[in-house]
């Protein structure tokens, strides 16, 4: 059965403002909105910093109309197609990222990280080409001896003759032939330490790394970039070096505390000794986390066992914290409602309106016709076409010629008649303004000036000087925005009249104000 909005006062609702701390401001479709709720949109989409009871009420009407289409798409199930739900996850993870992370104790450690860097040669940016002779970690000692005494000779060869191009080398030796950019933490620490205590155009002695052996030239150094430009680069570094970032560790260690967080000594014993166990490992705000969770977790994370009971540790702590975010963190919770809720205000709003504004033909020529004196111009127009000829008596045929068709079809007909077999006319049709056609503009109106088309020195115009449109096609962009606005009042009309709206006004009186 159909409704009217109803605004009832506290005693209805059975809400006492003074109990509590953030009452129900209102209930729309069964569902409570909170009076922070309603602040939070409000201040954020209003700009006035002190409120009057009309701009107030005004805002009321918005907000209600928007929570009953909300409500309207969750009721058409928007909200659980896995399109949805996988779009809301993705920007959850998102958000989260700041919540789960210490970003003064990240800023502050990379900070730190690059002023040392500027006081010391490992800084900005090192172009090198390297000799480079691959040898895996379990080579022979006779074969690392046979490429040693090889390097030694490449070395020796180009120190001695420095005409000698080092290039030609690399091609010739090398196992990576490319020139490339070394920046901080890109490289093993071997490779680095020799590289950045190089300067231009000096070669290194041979030296090893974990992948090989390498002779390396420098041929171009760029500063350290300024901090704001490499900061977030160097976090990603971190993390990428450490597994997480220092700010994620921080908050590991702040988390820890807050919950306390306590290790078992049994439990970890058996599994650093045997391997596995079914004892609590460790405890975190009074939950026990078990061995056979983290055989779950292990098999996912081929790593040796104290590196995985270290990672396991640091994902249970995030997952249980990132699970409490909604609880712990008010603005967390409504930005993510805020989201949701604008994710299906969108899909909804294109279904009952923006795509029926735009797809739907018959309805927007019914209100063109009913709403045509809207449209009226300002200034008249001119609607028809500009003909640029070859000669005036070309003219004058199509002139003769268009008398019998209607006036939609004289651009098309006009090209496939007078345009066989040679092209002798330029067709412009429209409807024309002052200002935007020049051919109209002096034909028409008698301003301004043209010079004729090349190869088609005579142009003249067809057509009449109009208040107004006669079609709806002549006014499609301003039709559509006023069909589409004619559309939504009608649909917050229906989602009014069949909901069920109950405001507290008394919790209304302290929005802002308590």
């Amino acid at each position: 059965m159909k409704r009217n909005l109803a605004l009832l006062v506290s005693c209805i609702l059975g809400l006492s403002v003074v109990a509590q701390e953030d009452p129900v401001l209102m209930r729309i479709n069964g569902k409570d909105v909170t009076r922070s709720e309603f602040e939070y949109i409000y201040n954020k989409n209003n700009s006035l910093t002190e409120l009057e009871s009309k701009t107030l009420n005004e805002y009321v009407d918005l907000f209600v109309n928007f929570k009953l289409k909300v409500a309207a798409a969750e009721a058409a199930g928007i909200d659980t197609t896995a399109t949805f739900r996988n779009e809301l996850k993705g920007y959850r993870q998102q958000l989260a990222k700041s919540y789960l992370t210490d970003e003064k104790a990240e800023e502050a450690f990379v900070r730190e990280y690059y002023d040392k860097m500027k006081n010391k040669s490992r800084s900005g940016q090192v172009q090198v080409m390297h000799i480079f002779k691959y040898l895996p970690q379990n080579a022979l000692k006779t074969d690392i001896n046979a490429a040693q005494v090889r390097m030694d000779s490449i070395y020796n060869a180009l120190t001695a003759d420095s005409s000698l191009d080092f290039a030609s080398f690399v091609e010739k030796f090398s196992e990576d032939k490319n020139k490339f950019w070394v920046g901080f933490l890109q490289t093993p620490e071997e490779f680095e330490d020799v590289i950045f205590a190089m300067g231009k155009d000096e070669i290194s002695k041979p030296f090893f790394t974990p992948f090989g052996l390498h002779i390396v030239k420098v041929f171009d150094v760029k500063e350290l970039p300024v901090f704001e430009e490499v900061k977030g680069e160097l976090t990603r570094r971190f993390a990428r070096k450490n597994g997480i970032s220092k700010g994620t560790e921080a908050m590991i260690q702040k988390l820890k505390g807050e919950y306390h967080f306590q290790q078992e000594e049994k439990g970890l014993n058996e599994l650093f000794t045997k391997g596995e166990t079914d004892k609590p490992l460790f405890v975190l705000d009074g939950h026990n986390y078990t061995g056979v969770e983290f055989k779950k977790f292990a098999a996912s994370y081929p790593r040796g066992i104290k590196n995985q009971y270290d990672m396991f540790v640091i994902k249970s702590i995030l997952d249980y914290e990132d699970g409490r975010l909604e609880q712990k963190y008010p603005a967390f919770r409504l930005l993510m409602q805020e989201y949701k809720e604008g994710m299906l205000l969108f899909e909804i709003s294109n279904r009952e309106v923006w795509d029926r504004a735009v797809t739907d033909e018959a309805g927007q020529e019914a209100y063109f016709v009913s709403h045509k004196s809207n449209y009226k111009w300002k200034e008249p127009r001119y609607k028809g076409i500009v003909v640029h000829c070859t000669d005036k008596k070309t003219a004058k045929q199509i002139k003769k010629f268009i008398k019998k068709l209607p006036e939609k079809v004289w651009a098309d007909t006009i090209q496939k008649v007078f345009n066989t077999p040679t092209d002798s006319v330029k067709v412009e049709a429209g409807i024309f303004a002052l200002g935007d056609n020049k051919y109209v503009d002096k034909l028409v109106f008698k301003k301004g000036g043209f010079e004729p088309v090349e190869y088609y020195p005579f142009t003249t115009v067809f057509g009449e000087k109009r208040k107004g449109p006669d079609e709806y096609t002549e006014v499609r962009g301003p039709l559509a925005a006023d069909y589409q606005n004619f559309l939504d009042s009608l649909w917050v009309k229906q989602l009014r009249d069949n909901g069920k709206v109950e405001i507290n006004q008394e919790v209304l009186k302290t929005v802002n104000n308590h």
